[in-house]
Parts: C-alpha cells; structure tokens; sequence
C-alpha cells in the first residue's frame, strides 16, 4: 500500500513540476507558408493561449531564421489592404490570440533560406510576465479556407 502512495505522489509531484516548467503560455497549430527560392520575407501563423490567471502582454518575437521578426495585422481601408506593425498584444488571463491570414501574423524578414514545404524551425515569442517561449514552426501547403483568403488578394500569395 505505501508503494502505491509513494508512486501516487511521485506522479502528482511530477506532473506539477512539469505544469509549471510549462508556465501558463501554451503556442499551438504554429505553421509557415513555404517561400520562394530568393524570397526575404516569410509568414508565421499560430495561436497563442494564456491559461494563467494573470494577464500578460506579448511585447516581441524572434526566430534565428530571419534577420528580424516582428508582429503585424492585416486591415482594410475602403477596400485596400494594408499591414501595419504591432508593438505589443494584450493576452488576457484565460484568452487566446489567434495569429492567422487576413489578420495578425508574425512577418519574417531577412530569411536567410527559403522556407520549404516539410522543414521546421524554432520561435522565440515573448511575454511582459511569463518571459520567453519557444515553439517549432513547421512549414506548411496554405490549404482551405487560408488558400481561398489568400487567393482572393492578389500579390499575397505566398
């Protein structure tokens, strides 16, 4: 019987220590559009999820890929799109910012390789309070709904 406690509390202990090595900042679905051969500039997508209890800030972002990476949003004036660059994204406790076409997107530029469908490489996103987290970015075919929205503008196929 002790043995099962002991293995019981092993688990619990273990599973927290992990918890909390994690932090409360968790990045899914982190995908690039393949670029190009001689292309400078690229186009991360992910979500990121804040499942802590206190509001944080993502204030920058980084990849070794790329001489800079930086956020940005997709807008519309009377019918014409334009980018503009994002200081810094509130992330409420418990919320999720979803970094996707047509919207807020982490733009790389200064590639320094061409982004192929099947590669992976790592970013660096980072927050006011739970510091710095990194994910792999896999390069991937922009399909469904994303190839429709991308296609529907021209010049922004990527």
């Amino acid at each position: 019987m002790k043995f099962l406690v002991l293995i019981a509390a092993f688990f619990c202990f273990g599973m927290s220590a992990t918890a909390q090595e994690t932090g409360p900042i968790h990045l899914a679905a982190a995908e690039a559009r393949p670029t190009p051969p001689g292309a400078t500039s690229g186009v991360v997508y992910l979500i990121v999820m804040n499942h802590g209890t206190t509001d944080d800030t993502l204030s920058s972002v980084a990849t070794p890929i790329a001489d800079s990476a930086s956020m940005h949003k997709t807008t519309y004036d009377n019918g014409i799109m334009k980018m503009e660059p994002v200081a810094a994204i509130p992330l409420k406790a418990n919320g999720a910012i979803s970094f996707q076409p047509n919207g807020l997107h982490i733009m790389l530029t200064g590639l320094k390789q061409q982004l192929k469908i099947g590669d992976s490489f790592p970013i660096t996103l980072n927050f006011a309070a739970a510091g710095a987290v990194t994910t792999t970015v896999k390069v991937e075919r922009v399909t469904g709904k994303q190839e429709h929205d991308m296609g529907a503008m021209p010049g922004m196929k990527m």
